[in-house]
């Protein structure tokens, strides 16, 4: 199989960094709330700050970056209106009547699909398995677990601040939304390795070849 052009593979940190920083800065001003803008645009932070450490010892492919940046961009879109007054989410809620404002399962999707495609990443260039099975059930498992501890972060937060509490966690008086939260990170991930598995690893092989 013929890898895909270098262009297509190698990421271009300016374009990216650009972007980032233009919907951060977007997103800081005057938010819904102050503390929920904080908790909910960290991880983005935090994983920029990563990226930007490890990009020439530990370039991704434009695959995973392109994907992060969308995770980014998700997180900080629901920091600056807080997730359950998206108005994408209340569009959404208008023109199909469900009960609640959905924005914030977009982001358990997303923070199953994003990082499964990552850890993929990872685990194939670092030769972890031998076997694409159990390469793929250790890459849900390990999505599922993360989606589960950053539900118990929120039940922390919420012990922790009451006045950011119900912005935070999003619930909406939903009672099963942890457990459709981690539902929806579980079918990310899936969905992930099934739609973009191939497409990966021609990308992967380009990044190979251009190392």
């Amino acid at each position: 199989m013929t890898p895909e052009p270098v262009l297509l593979t190698r990421p271009r940190p300016a374009t990216w960094i650009a972007v980032f920083a233009g919907v951060l800065l977007w997103s800081g001003i005057e938010p819904k709330d102050t503390v929920t803008w904080m908790l909910e645009v960290a991880p983005a932070v935090i994983a920029a700050i990563v990226l930007l450490a490890t990009r020439r010892r530990f370039p991704l492919t434009r695959l995973a970056y392109g994907l992060i940046l969308v995770h980014c961009i998700i997180l900080m879109v629901g920091g600056h209106y807080t997730y359950a007054e998206v108005p994408a989410g209340d569009w959404f809620r208008d023109l199909f009547e469900p009960p609640r404002n959905n924005y914030d399962k977009l982001g358990h999707l997303a923070q199953g699909f994003v990082p499964a495609i990552v850890t993929r990443e990872v685990v194939i260039r670092l030769d972890v398995f031998n076997g694409a099975r159990w390469r793929d059930f250790f890459i849900v498992s390990f999505c599922l677990a993360v989606s589960a501890f950053y539900e118990l972060i929120e039940w922390w937060v919420a012990l922790l601040s009451d006045e950011a509490a119900d912005a935070f966690l999003g619930t909406q008086g939903y009672a099963w939304d942890t457990q459709s939260d981690m539902l929806l990170a579980l079918v990310g991930a899936i969905m992930a390795l099934a739609l973009l598995g191939r497409f990966h690893d021609r990308q992967l092989a380009g990044l190979a070849q251009d190392l």
